[in-house]
């Protein structure tokens, strides 16, 4: 059987690598526009602060690996078109200038997404830099090097991250994004606040609720950033707008999201029995909203990259969904989150409530007792957990990998107060802070009912 992968980041790599094991037998052509695969762009910005000295650390595979497990690697080949009726498909050697035609029985969609281009007056400018890829950062740490004052557009996780990175060099930081607060997507704002304070406390100045409109420049470069609001000067910006999959070649050949998502099913399977797909190139079943989603994370990419490789040849294990969990560090903050944040869930049709709740994450008698902040979403009907996040500068993100897993098996408010969780007073009180929440929150409801 000849299975033909488009694309080969993190659910191509998980793909190939399952599929050269379970099924050596199978004839695998890889096509990559790069010259490698399996860079860790999330790894982007602690290369830019220098906590990952080289950049090559961020890659956990390599074409020559691939090859040795048996597949054909076609690295810089650029696939321009595919049909699905035919089975064929034609690209473009990249360095030779070549056509190339080929043919599969199974195809394997993992092109990923690509970064947000916003279509402004000046975009063409040097020192106008997205942050996806290896060339990406290279070119960020060469170009950072001699800017003094640099300006990041777009609030989210990497935006986020490299202005931090750029402060901690001594860079004049500006940090713009359309939203009124940064990372509204993952965070409430409760918990915005305080970072966003940990970021002007260090001097980066946050220009919210403004929506860039162009960008100025002389000699060729890059020196104004004009927003609705205003005009900063810059020596460098840094695209971090969000990104779109990357699914142009199968456009109306196979079932989508309005934005280009592919629809998958729970063992990866498109609208097309021959075509998988994986990673940043497809929607996911988003379990909190119990609808399908666009979320790009390089977690779900591994996941589902890996499923696709045991069920190309016979449906076996089925995708489970996924609650977008994530977290990060800036400064000395520890934030994580999961599921649905308390603004968001109206827009997926729910009505939520939620409880937060602030405490110290172990006794107070202990030499230290670091406050922590949570929060728990929770739907209004049935009190579904269908979110959570959580804030301290002691590391206790890993909650949120706890309440991913109550999230994915729908668990109740009332499930959750009594979960079996050890105590010891090095770790956390005789009430985990989950059970506290939990509790915290069925009293309120209580109090309310017996008003």
């Amino acid at each position: 059987m000849k299975v033909a992968v488009i694309g080969c980041t993190h659910a191509g790599t998980a793909a190939v690598k399952e599929l050269t094991q379970a099924h050596p037998d199978l004839d695998i052509t890889v096509y990559e526009r790069n010259d490698n695969v399996s860079f860790l762009s999330c790894g982007i910005a602690l290369h830019v602060g220098g906590v990952v000295e080289h950049a090559e650390s961020l890659f956990y595979s390599s074409p020559d690996e691939l090859a040795r497990l048996g597949a054909t690697m076609r690295l810089k080949h650029d696939v321009l078109e595919i049909d699905t009726e035919h089975k064929t498909l034609v690209a473009k050697n990249l360095l030779t200038g070549e056509t190339v035609y080929d043919s599969y029985d199974r195809l394997i969609m993992t092109t990923g997404s690509w970064p947000i281009i916003p279509t402004l007056p000046g975009i063409e400018l040097n020192q106008i830099e997205l942050c996806k890829n290896y060339a990406h950062a290279q070119a960020i740490i060469e170009k950072a090097a001699d800017a003094s004052k640099i300006t990041v557009v777009g609030a989210g996780y990497i935006g986020a991250e490299l202005v931090e990175a750029f402060e901690s060099y001594g860079k004049d930081v500006t940090f713009i994004d359309s939203a009124d607060r940064i990372l509204n997507k993952y965070l409430d704002r409760s918990f915005t606040d305080i970072i966003e304070d940990a970021l002007t406390d260090r001097g980066i100045k946050l220009e919210l609720g403004q929506t860039v409109q162009a960008f100025r420049g002389e000699n060729g470069s890059v020196t104004e950033v004009v927003t609705d609001k205003g005009t900063f000067e810059t020596d460098l910006v840094i695209l971090c707008v969000g990104f779109r999959p990357s699914t142009e070649l199968l456009k109306g050949q196979i079932d989508m999201l309005p934005n280009g998502a592919i629809i998958v099913d729970e063992y990866m399977r498109t609208s097309n029995k021959d075509i998988f797909s994986a990673g940043d190139s497809c929607a996911v079943y988003y379990n909190p909203a119990r609808t399908h989603a666009y979320i790009p994370l390089a977690t779900n990419a591994v996941r589902m990259g890996t499923l696709v490789g045991k069920n190309l040849l016979t449906p076996s294990v089925r995708y489970q969904g996924t609650q977008g969990t994530s977290g990060l560090r800036l400064y000395d903050l520890n934030i994580a989150s999961t599921g649905l944040t308390e603004d968001a869930a109206p827009f997926f049709g729910l009505s939520v409530d939620s409880v937060t709740v602030v405490d110290a994450y172990r006794p107070e008698f202990m030499p230290t007792a670091e406050d922590v902040q949570l929060k728990i979403v929770f739907e209004q009907e049935t009190n579904r957990v269908v979110g959570a996040q959580i804030i301290s500068k002691i590391d206790m993100t890993q909650s949120m990998n706890t309440l991913s897993v109550a999230i994915q098996n729908d668990m109740t408010l009332e499930e959750l107060a009594f979960v079996d969780f050890f105590f010891q007073p090095h770790y956390n009180k005789p009430w985990n802070l989950l059970n506290q929440a939990a509790l915290q929150a069925l009293g309120a409801q209580k109090a309310r009912t017996l008003q």
